[in-house]
Order: structure tokens, then C-alpha cells, then sequence
């Protein structure tokens, strides 16, 4: 009889076993959906330089402090300076240069007033003379000061994390053009079982189409991996062997089908008993039975029950944090809420049940989850996946669960 262990186990093995791969480096706008493998410093300060934050006029805040509607200042322009210029021009006391966003602040000048605060306001040519009628609040108003944001050596980007658009922004406006990043995970996905039917074959008595396979390379690829292959086998134990044996190029071989205790699961009988890995059943449900192993070499194997939504349970719970922590990730799990349940259901004492399900978020303040199916966690409810938003957690000891009790969810979109 296989052993019977806690998911944190069966987990805690396989990350055990789990190495994180090499790196390399790549330019910035290549290292999208990558994960960083090591720290990214500011290459220079954000802002470079102080510059104005509005659209105005550059003065001494000594001219402008006393400037009010019934007491305006006049001052003289004596230059304009646009977005990009190099100019540096002289202010003088009783100057002003016009100045427009993200423009460099002349070296004289200690304050910027808006268009809006003068009579003149924006006009096509650059006036001779500017009305100030408001006071900027004080010295340094509507100015970025140089290195506000960032200063050079300062950490931009933090390893384990993953570069996505905003990461690629932050980078380059630091000067950062290259970026250290895991190399992707080459996974191969094994579906196995004699029943099942791939592509447009017609089905005779007895046949299932196969959907696990492609619903586990679309959640890999969503996970940062190279998928190198998806193949379906006969309840057969050369051809599962012989199978694995042809992946050694991969990293992580996931198999689905044939772990549990029927006599034609080829899986178990075949990599069982060549040694290449262990069977386990887990307190939880769906996905009970499941199978792991971390060869000397070849790539780390994990077997999931066969049923899409235990296989997608699987992956979840098992399949996924591996991904990651070989990609150095430094958050493996996915977002848990609390919500309410829209409706009760059973629960199995002794193990730990996942039900898909879909969230009602009309009222943000109220979230309810509702079984996207009504056989709640049946293992072969397939059309369930298509609607589910998550998968409601609910503990071992639990023998239901009740409308309106708080349940944790794994978000899964």
C-alpha cells in the first residue's frame, strides 16, 4: 500500500529536489516573462537631472514670493528652454525663462510657476514679459529634484523576481540595457492511457479525447517554461519507458495518468519498478495519488492522477512552485483570498478538498465563491476548469462547508 502523507510533504520533497538552473544575460527587452537571477542597480540617477515638473516660467523664488492677484510681480523672459535642450541661459534677479515639462532647470533658477498662475499663461511665441499672480508655495515648487526617484547604485530590480513591461520601463530609465535572467525550463508533458483519443480522431466505445496535455503545456508556457514536448502513450510499460528515456534533454518531465493502483497503470508499474520514482498517496482531493522522482541525472519527474481537474489540481498544488523554484522565483505560490462561500457543499474528512470556483466580484467589498460545478470537486468535471477563477481550499478536518463561511481561495486568474 503506497504511504499516505500531508501535501506540505509531498511537496516539501519535490522542492528539496528542485535545483534552480543557470543564467545568462540578455538585453533588457528580451528578458520579458524571464526571471531576474540577480540584482539590477540604477546605472544613473532618475530624475539625471533637476528638471520642471509643469509647463511655466523658471524664476528666483525670491522674485515670486510676494506675487498675489492684487499685487502681481512682472518679470522679464530671457530665454525659453524646450524638453531635450542642453541650454543653460543666465537668469538674472527680474528674470524668467520659460520652461517646458521634463526640461533641465537653469543652474540660476530655484522654482517654477505654472501658465496657469500667470496672466500671459501659454501663448505660441515666447512673450517679452511675464505677469506672475500667485505665489508658488515655496522655494523648489513644480521642480524634480535630481536622483528623487533613484540614485546611481541603487537597486532597481530585485532577483527572483519577474521582468514584465513595467520592469523593462524601470530598467531602461535607469540606464540598465542588460539584464541577468534564469534560462526558461524545458518541459516535456506525458499523457498516458489507452483510452484516450488526441486531435479530430473520431471516437470509438471506450474513448476519451485527451485534453490534459494541452491544458498543462498552455499552464507551463504561463509559467515562464519551454515546452519540448507533449506526447500521449499507450498503457504500456516500454513505451512509458521508453518515452522517458528519450527526455533527457528536459528539465522536468510531468506525467499524467497511470500513478494509482489499477492494473493497467503503466506509469507506476514502468518508472516504479525501474526505480525511477516514488508513489504516494496525498490527503487531498481531488489528486490523491501521485508519483515523484529526482533521478541522479535526467530531469526531476512528477506523475499526476489522470482526471483533468485532478491533474490541474495537481499542478497547482505540486507542479507549479517546482516551475518556479527552478526558475529562482521567490514566491512560488499563487494568491490566496478570503471570500465568502455563495452556497455550502461537502467536504471528505481527512483530506484537503480544492473546489473549482467562480468568483462574483460585482460588490468589491463582497466577493463570493461559488462551485463551478455542481459536483463541487469531482475529478472528471472537466467543464468546470473553463469557469473557474480559482480553487476553493478547504481543510482536512472540515466535513462541509456552509453559505456564507469564509473560505480561502487560490486565485488562478
Amino acid at each position: 500500500m503506497a504511504d499516505v502523507i500531508e501535501v506540505e510533504q509531498h511537496l516539501a520533497r519535490i522542492l528539496a529536489a528542485t535545483p534552480r538552473l543557470a543564467s545568462e544575460r540578455v538585453a533588457v527587452r528580451d528578458a520579458v516573462g524571464r526571471t531576474l537571477a540577480a540584482d539590477a542597480a540604477a546605472v544613473h540617477d532618475v530624475p539625471a537631472f533637476e528638471n520642471s515638473s509643469m509647463d511655466g516660467f523658471a524664476v528666483r523664488h525670491a522674485d515670486v514670493a510676494p506675487a498675489s492677484a492684487e499685487r502681481p510681480v512682472r518679470l522679464v523672459v530671457v530665454a525659453d528652454v524646450p524638453a531635450g535642450s542642453a541650454l543653460d541661459p543666465a537668469l538674472a534677479p527680474g528674470q524668467a525663462v520659460r520652461i517646458m515639462t521634463g526640461s533641465v532647470l537653469p543652474s540660476e533658477a530655484d522654482t517654477v510657476v505654472p501658465f496657469e498662475d500667470t496672466l500671459e499663461g501659454l501663448t505660441p511665441d515666447v512673450p517679452p514679459h511675464v505677469t506672475v499672480v500667485a505665489a508658488p508655495g515655496r522655494e523648489g515648487a513644480f521642480v524634480r529634484a535630481r536622483a528623487d526617484d533613484l540614485a546611481v547604485g541603487e537597486r532597481v530590480l530585485v532577483a527572483g523576481t519577474v521582468v514584465g513591461p513595467r520592469q523593462v520601463a524601470s530598467a531602461l530609465a535607469t540606464g540598465v540595457t542588460t539584464l541577468e535572467v534564469v534560462r526558461r525550463p524545458r518541459v516535456a508533458i506525458i499523457t498516458s492511457g489507452s483510452e484516450l483519443v488526441r486531435g479530430d480522431e473520431p471516437l470509438t466505445r471506450g474513448q476519451v479525447p485527451e485534453s490534459s496535455g494541452a491544458m498543462l503545456a498552455a499552464l507551463a508556457v504561463e509559467a515562464g517554461a519551454e515546452v519540448v514536448s507533449v506526447e500521449a502513450v499507450l498503457d504500456d510499460d516500454a513505451a512509458v519507458l521508453d518515452t522517458v528515456r528519450g527526455l533527457a534533454h528536459a528539465d522536468l518531465v510531468v506525467l499524467t495518468g497511470g500513478v494509482s493502483a489499477g492494473a493497467y497503470d503503466a506509469v507506476k508499474s514502468a518508472l516504479g519498478g525501474a526505480g525511477l520514482m516514488q508513489f504516494f498517496h496525498v490527503r487531498m482531493q481531488p489528486g490523491k495519488p501521485q508519483g515523484f522522482g529526482a533521478p541522479a541525472s535526467g530531469p526531476l519527474l512528477l506523475g499526476l492522477p489522470g482526471n483533468p481537474v485532478s491533474t490541474a489540481v495537481s499542478w497547482e498544488v505540486f507542479v507549479r512552485p517546482a516551475l518556479l523554484a527552478l526558475q529562482g522565483r521567490t514566491d512560488l505560490h499563487r494568491r490566496v483570498v478570503r471570500v465568502r462561500a455563495a452556497t455550502g457543499w461537502r467536504s471528505p474528512v481527512g483530506r484537503r478538498q480544492y473546489v473549482p470556483v467562480s468568483l462574483d466580484v460585482s460588490d468589491p467589498a463582497a466577493w463570493l465563491a461559488r462551485p463551478a460545478s455542481s459536483g463541487h470537486s469531482g475529478s472528471h468535471l472537466v467543464g468546470s476548469l473553463a469557469l473557474a477563477d480559482g480553487y476553493a481550499v478547504v481543510p482536512a478536518g472540515a466535513d462541509s462547508v456552509e453559505a456564507g463561511q469564509l473560505v480561502d481561495v487560490m486565485l488562478v486568474t
